[in-house]
């Protein structure tokens, strides 16, 4: 008898609060640092592309409209998820090649980042807000605003940690984003997707999407329906292509190359401010 051969997982995408196959139907294998085979992801296309921002775009106009308490209380409870299910996670970093001790405190620091923009949700307004001296009888005041859908573009370096660093900030500020996740190490993003279903995040704010960076790039950056992107791939090309198709539609871009993301800079609330727009309000006072 032939030695079994192991039936590897398939990880499917995460959109509109459902995990669907690519429409193209086709995958690409996931290695480890010594290149063995240990799962397949799907090779999203195009029209994986615009299948994602159609509930990106629907949810937006819900999510935005929640309270800053309401949406703390959500991402709360994605950090408490993910601290129920921290051996799981531990042991998809695992597979990616990273240490027992680092792959724990990745998913450690995950939580504490998860926790700490739970807590700026309602009060960034009032720290960014102004009330503005006017030289008439009106009173006029400044606030900040959800920009809309968010690119998000992951590295393919602590892929959990990079994910939740950068999808915070942006959900807690009201925006609802779509993550091309990394490329070679997939899985705990994809995974970390079962938590946002498990959670009380409404469907189609958080959207996760596999493959190819090359492939994908061009299309995400430069749908019409994306309003700003969120970009931590530190290469010169990439960072050229995301501002050119930028310009096309004139989209929010905020670069954002980063040496560890353990580091406590990246809990930090201006990160929410950069996918804000400022609305100035002007109000009769006075008789």
């Amino acid at each position: 008898m032939s030695d079994r051969i192991e039936v590897l997982k398939t990880y499917k995408t995460y959109v509109g609060g459902k995990f669907p196959r690519s429409e193209s139907g086709r995958t690409y294998p996931v290695k480890d640092s010594s290149g063995e085979v240990i799962a397949n992801a799907c090779r999203c296309t195009r029209k994986d592309v615009r299948d994602a921002m159609l509930p990106a775009r629907s949810a937006f106009n819900e999510w935005s409209s929640r309270s800053g308490y309401n949406r703390g209380q959500i991402l709360y409870r994605i950090a408490e998820i993910l601290e129920g299910r921290k051996e799981q996670f531990i042991k998809e970093l695992e597979l990616g090649g990273m240490k027992t001790k680092a792959a724990g405190e990745e998913v450690d620091r995950s939580i504490d980042r998860l926790v700490y923009y739970a807590g700026w949700t309602d009060k960034y307004p009032q720290v960014f807000g102004t009330i503005n001296p006017v030289a008439s009888q009106h009173f006029n005041f400044t606030a900040p605003e959800p920009t809309g859908v968010v690119a998000i573009i992951s590295t393919d370096e602590s892929p959990l940690l990079s994910i939740v660093s950068q999808m915070a900030p942006v959900i807690a500020g009201g925006n609802s984003c779509v993550i091309l996740a990394s490329e070679t190490n997939p899985l705990v993003v994809v995974s970390f997707g079962e938590v946002l279903n498990s959670s009380d995040v409404p469907a189609g704010v958080v959207n996760i999407l596999t493959g190819y960076r090359d492939e994908m790039l061009d299309h995400l950056t430069k749908h019409m329906d994306v309003n700003a992107v969120f970009n931590s791939v530190n290469n010169d090309e990439t960072r050229k292509l995301i501002d050119l198709n930028a310009s096309i539609s004139v989209k929010r871009v905020h670069h954002y190359p980063v040496d560890n993301w353990s580091d406590e800079k990246h809990e930090n609330p201006y990160l929410i401010l950069e996918f804000q727009e400022n609305k100035t309000t002007w109000h009769p006072s006075g008789v």
